[in-house]
């Protein structure tokens, strides 16, 4: 799948010798929030209420669920999950006691695993994309800059373990051609390993919330 030239991002997602692991995570949620919502505003006005009635990438469905606002998993359409989500990134970005603003500041025990949710959320977006939106985002010339964004942004959740193979499953095709073969081990399920989920299939493509 085309992709921009864009340097070695396999090197470009690791943390840097001189910084600190959480202050990289920092920059770089900020960063990926800011590239998701753009490429997402992109393609926007393809993705409604009626053309999306829920969030979903292929037959799997996305619930959403924001505790303590909404405990509950609610089924929602695509755009209203994505605007909620990125409000709700924005709103966690903003918060200093969480994204501190001084550098004397510490990041919080539970900031890893803040910016682990932010990641998974995200790559929601990028699996509703790919899986319900790519014919117009080929129509619009933009297949490079996605697939080259989404590139970086899968390597990135591969360098810091954030997401499973059971959720990068719903495009898991598509990130192999993207990232290589070589990656194949660390995206797809071996067939054990499908085998052992199939009983658990129904739940999983039927609802995903958190």
């Amino acid at each position: 799948m085309a992709t921009l030239g864009s340097g070695d991002l396999n090197e470009a997602v690791k943390t840097p010798v001189d910084i600190e692991e959480e202050e990289w995570l920092a920059v770089n949620t900020i960063d990926f929030f800011k590239t998701t919502n753009m490429l997402y505003g992109s393609i926007s006005e393809f993705c409604t209420d009626e053309t999306c009635p829920c969030m979903n990438a292929g037959d799997i469905v996305y619930f959403w669920v924001d505790p303590p606002k909404i405990k509950k998993p609610v089924k929602v359409t695509a755009p209203q999950y994505i605007n909620n989500l990125m409000n709700s990134i924005e709103d966690k970005i903003n918060d200093t006691s969480l994204f501190p603003e001084d550098d004397r500041e510490k990041f919080p025990k539970k900031f890893h695993k803040e910016v682990k949710n932010i990641f998974r959320r995200m790559f929601r977006v990028y699996a509703h994309i790919y899986t319900t939106h790519f014919e117009e985002v080929q129509k619009l010339g933009e297949e490079a800059h996605l697939n080259t964004a989404f590139k970086h942004y899968s390597l990135f959740c591969i360098e810091f373990n954030f997401l499973s193979k059971e959720e990068f499953e719903p495009i898991a095709t598509e990130m192999i051609k993207i990232l290589g073969e070589d990656y194949r081990p660390l995206i797809e399920k071996k067939k054990k390993e499908r085998k052992k989920s199939f009983k658990l299939s129904k739940i999983f493509k039927k609802k995903k919330d958190e």
